[in-house]
């Protein structure tokens, strides 16, 4: 039993229609599901990923109107690592960045940036890795070749990260010798988990910007019942199973103060719509679906740039 990397990232966004733009149009990503906070209807809750919604592709971020720039500190995730495939590929995004405007800065196989409000991003050549790429076909102007490929892992920050590595070793989490953690090895996909010291001056704030969470796959409510039983026994407090509607869930904060989740990557987005027409209509959880007329006015009007081209 293994997690077998990451299943989704969820962040935070001011500006829904800003977001959509740098996702889905400057990096590419299908949006694979619009829909609200299950906890907060009036919002949105946006999802990004390849062209079928795979698990280990999804980006997902909760839409609070206006909300301030928040600032990563200990305890929280501050950098999103995705894969591209090849030195070409990352020569491809340092100029497509930059005539987006958007400010890069070169590190031999690595290429890192900020999305709009400020949240990092890290693009890592991941030639040499057995992990099927996981990447949106459809996107004008980003060759195939090119195209993002799925999650490699995260950066947190973390003053004190021995506290995690008991909970970390038995979830399965492996300790590289360089200190990087890695699930998920010998299976379809394998992330990484890397501790960074925070910024000494720095208090963690949420608001754009900023990731609310992290989760890792398990195949079912199976091994999320299983999985549950060792985090609590590892000294987590882990929710019951959640249903999420697209998958299920458990939550729990690890030692440095990572929000965790554990997502079951066996129902999928297609549950609700076709895979042809993914993230085109509004769709709302069905003890929500009453509230459809008021939630279409209230919330921000955004355009899908796949629908736009179409």
């Amino acid at each position: 039993m293994t997690l077998q990397g990451l299943h989704h990232i969820t962040a935070i966004t001011g500006d829904a229609p800003r977001n959509v733009d740098f996702y889905a149009r400057v990096l590419g990503l299908r949006m694979v599901k619009k829909t609200v906070n299950f906890d907060a209807p009036d919002v949105y809750h946006l999802y990004y990923g390849d062209e079928t919604g795979g698990p280990g592709s999804i980006m997902t971020f909760f839409e609070f109107p206006n909300a301030a720039r928040g600032t990563a500190g200990d305890g929280m995730v501050h950098t999103i690592l995705w894969r591209v495939g090849s030195a070409e590929a990352l020569a491809f995004w340092e100029r497509r960045l930059a005539d987006e405007g958007v400010a890069t800065r070169r590190d031999g196989d690595r290429l890192t940036f900020a999305d709009p409000e400020g949240l990092a991003i890290e693009l890592v050549v991941a030639d040499d890795l057995p992990d099927a790429p996981l990447a949106a076909t459809a996107s004008p102007g980003i060759p195939a070749g090119h195209a993002l490929q799925g999650f490699h892992g995260v950066r947190a920050y973390a003053s004190r990260p021995e506290r995690s590595a008991d909970l970390l070793v038995t979830l399965g989490f492996q300790r590289r010798e360089d200190g990087v953690w890695v699930t998920g090895e010998g299976t379809p996909r394998h992330a990484e988990l890397h501790y960074d010291a925070p910024p000494v001056a720095v208090r963690g704030r949420d608001g754009g910007g900023t990731i609310h969470h992290v989760a890792w796959s398990a195949a079912d409510d199976d091994e999320l019942a299983r999985f549950r039983v060792l985090a609590a026994g590892g000294g987590a407090h882990p929710t019951p199973i959640i249903d999420r509607q697209y998958f299920h869930s458990v939550y729990f904060r690890e030692p440095s103060g990572v929000l965790f989740e554990l997502a079951s990557r066996d129902i999928g987005f297609a549950v609700d719509e076709p895979q042809e027409t993914l993230g085109e209509a509004l769709l709302l959880p069905p003890q929500h679906e009453h509230l459809r007329d008021r939630l279409v006015d209230v919330l921000t009007p955004i355009e899908n740039p796949r629908q736009a081209v179409a």
